[in-house]
């Protein structure tokens, strides 16, 4: 890293916000533009994508032209860079083309976004002499990873993404340079990633055990360098941008003209960060996985013939308390006796325990998972005991509409992969607020997703596929909004399809 010691971001102070106000009011903007695609004013006004402005300083002629760069990118649009904003070549660009530079311009000044928070991440915190003497060696290792790396790789990634840009203004490329750095993402975000359990669980033991901690902790935050953002929102930016990367490289994609160099660059640079992306979740998946069978076997006892439980490729797909139903047929009339019971839905098996004491269970009854289904029971029933599906008669002890529909799709046979262009009238919603995934079958959202809804519960819950990635799962509704126009569906689609095209002609070529 010769080369970070020597070079300076001419963009990294352009902006005075850090990267999480910056990506928040770059989402926020996002998703009203989606409600107001069918809007000729829109369609004018906000035809390219925009970002967070500040007031501009009015330039002299005598200004150099770094400085024009500099001061100008404060309000994050290619086209109000003084040497763009009236040239004949802007002018004569068709409206797709502008669009598609303001698309590559965002990416760069995101990244220079990102890397000003990171700085503040690695200088202000994870190098406070304060704070490392509150540490262990193994807590500053689980607490921050390589924070650092990861800051020196988007260092080296913002650099070249700059030279690139200044070696033409106006037609520049981004693609290549993603694709370039690839597997320098790769090398750090994987490992960065992958210590999410034991950041998070670290960060948490620290704040509740270690009043020292807390206090410097503290003032910290309370530095005007942290603009009143706290240590756990720094230490989350990794994963937020590497998300963030892959949909500006896709929506840069959506906007190159087919069958040109620059679509080839976009779509391996997309597909090389969508690949990290999934490995990255799996190897989160694998570890939180490992941490749930490891715990599991300590509380559960098998009255039943006994199998190992834990095992690399086992994962826990659900689980929870309901209540089975035993109907005394012989009677004139059914008597209805209930017991709890408690499912542990594994991806390969399902258990059945008794709950007991102490957080407990004991397994009476296993089954392969190919030999389990779920299905709907309309049955009419007083009292509680509404919501039944058909497992051997289970109800949930809740009563949750969601929970019997959560139930019955954590229990069907696994699917194929979603034509999307086969649901055209399928609704949609696009999320306004961010959800974490509190269990295994839901799903996590971030500002601004398009979801397709497969079905609805009673209680405010949905299960849809989020088309930018197909991950499928349930999430509760008050965090999206639905999308009323079919024009703005439709749209939706064929950007998607736009980028599955565009993968199977590069890599079919191959």
């Amino acid at each position: 890293m010769e080369n970070f010691k020597r070079r300076h971001s001419k963009l990294i102070n352009s902006s005075r916000l850090l990267y999480q106000e910056y990506s928040d009011v770059l989402l926020n903007k996002a998703i009203q533009s989606q409600k107001r695609v069918d809007s000729f004013a829109e369609d004018i006004e906000s035809s390219f994508p925009s970002s967070p402005r500040l007031r501009r300083k009015v330039l002299s002629p005598q200004d150099s032209y770094l400085q024009r760069l500099s001061v100008s990118s404060t309000a994050s649009l290619w086209q109000d860079i003084p040497m763009i904003r009236g040239s004949r070549m802007l002018l004569n660009m068709s409206r797709d083309e502008q669009k598609l530079q303001e698309a590559k311009f965002e990416l760069i000044m995101s990244e220079a976004s990102y890397l000003r928070s990171l700085n503040v991440a690695v200088d202000h915190f994870q190098r406070s002499s304060e704070l490392q003497a509150m540490l262990t060696n193994q807590e500053r290792q689980w607490l921050f990873s390589r924070l650092h790396d990861v800051r020196d790789v988007s260092a080296s990634f913002l650099f070249d993404l700059e030279e690139k840009f200044e070696e033409d203004i106006f037609t520049f490329h981004v693609c290549d340079v993603a694709l370039k750095h690839a597997p320098e993402f790769r090398r750090v975000y994987l490992p960065y990633v992958t210590n999410q359990t034991y950041q998070e669980q670290t960060f948490q033991r620290l704040l509740n055990g270690n009043a020292g901690f807390q206090q410097v902790l503290e003032r910290l935050e309370s530095d005007p360098v942290c603009q009143r953002l706290s240590l756990k929102s720094f230490l989350i930016l990794p994963f937020q941008r590497i998300t963030r990367l892959k949909l500006l490289l896709q929506n840069i994609l959506k906007r190159t003209r087919p069958g040109s160099e620059e679509e080839v660059q976009a779509t391996q640079a997309y597909d090389a960060l969508e690949k990290l992306i999934k490995d990255c979740n799996e190897n989160v998946q694998r570890m939180k996985s490992t941490e749930e069978l490891i715990y599991l076997s300590q509380k559960i006892e098998f009255e039943c013939k006994i199998f190992p439980l834990i095992s690399q490729s086992r994962r826990l797909v659900k689980c929870g308390e309901l209540t089975a139903l035993d109907f005394n047929t012989p009677s004139p009339k059914w008597k209805v006796t209930t017991r709890p019971i408690y499912l542990h839905l594994f991806n390969d098996c399902l258990l059945l325990s008794r709950p007991k004491e102490g957080g407990r269970f004991v397994v009476f009854d296993h089954a392969a998972f190919s030999d389990v289904r779920g299905e709907k029971c309309e049955m009419k029933l007083h009292g509680t005991n509404k919501n039944v599906f058909r497992l051997f008669l289970l109800q949930n002890y809740q009563g949750k509409g969601s929970e019997k529909l959560r139930w019955i799709s954590a229990l069907a046979p696994p699917r194929g992969e979603l034509d999307l262009l086969e649901c055209p009238d399928a609704p949609q919603v696009q999320c306004i607020k961010t959800y974490k995934a509190r269990e295994n079958d839901e799903l996590a959202l971030e500002k601004a997703d398009i979801i397709m809804v497969m079905q609805n519960s009673n209680d405010g819950w949905m299960e849809g596929v989020k088309l930018s990635d197909r991950e499928r799962g349930w999430f509760p509704s008050e965090h999206v909004e639905f999308i009323s126009s079919k024009h703005a569906r439709q749209k939706n689609l064929k950007e998607e399809q736009r980028v599955k095209n565009a993968k199977q002609q590069v890599f079919c070529k191959k």
